[in-house]
């Protein structure tokens, strides 16, 4: 995972890039939006999986970094770092196509959980996901069981989704929450049960089943009679 961090308080600076690195993440340190700019504009800016932006740089600031980017078509996330607590900033850089956004002083578990839950939503994903008689077709937005379409909300989609996704390995609910929701959206563990609850009803001849490991999350496993 490679992060691209501008920053120009060095202090700070140096003490993300440890805890960034001791996550086992790849970090480049920039000190100005200058810097940031013209690199994000060369070819080696497809391997930066995640930005970290000051708004407050020399040079070009933050906003103007993210406005530049996104208008060359980029969908690199990019996650901002302001002092400033204004509600303002904050829509100003969302608006201009940040993805989320961290007040300093932050806890850094914090801005590794966030920068992680960027690019697991803007990972690659394959367009058609299949398990037992069960397939979602993600260009079509259809789901089939058997030969029969199933008709599911938004939300269902996107929790199955990443079911499939993960195959046989067990997801938390706080995952699932992280994986599928926009910045700014809630959802909380009970409703994902209920998710969970419908899904169950509307895969139930799949031959796949939604098992519950208790204190873990769900997973998707071949259904006892499949």
């Amino acid at each position: 995972m490679h992060v691209l961090l501008v920053e120009d308080d060095a202090v700070l600076a140096d003490g993300l890039h440890r805890v960034l690195s001791g996550h086992g993440m790849a970090v480049d340190v920039l000190r100005s939006g200058t810097e940031a700019d013209a690199l994000l504009q060369r070819a080696e800016s497809a391997e930066v999986a995640v930005v970290v932006l000051d708004i407050g740089l020399p040079g070009i600031d933050g906003f103007e970094v993210v406005r530049r980017l996104r208008a060359r078509g980029s969908s690199t996330p990019v996650l901002l770092l302001t002092a400033r607590d204004a509600i303002e900033d904050r829509v100003r850089g969302l608006e201009l196509g940040a993805d989320d956004y961290l007040v300093k002083p932050f806890a850094t578990p914090e801005l590794v959980a966030r920068l992680r839950a960027l690019v697991r939503r803007n990972a690659p994903k394959p367009s058609v996901l299949a398990m037992g008689d069960l397939v979602l077709d993600g260009d079509t937005k259809r789901a089939r069981v058997k030969d029969r379409s199933i008709e599911l909300s938004a939300r269902e989609w996107a929790v199955l989704e990443y079911l499939l996704q993960h195959g046989a390995r067990v997801v938390s609910k706080q995952q699932i929450i992280d994986a599928i929701l926009p910045w700014g959206e809630e959802l909380t563990l009970n409703a994902v049960e209920v998710y969970i609850s419908r899904l169950r009803l509307k895969i139930a001849d799949a031959g796949i089943t939604i098992r519950t490991i208790r204190g873990f999350g769900y997973m998707l496993e071949q259904a006892p009679h499949a």
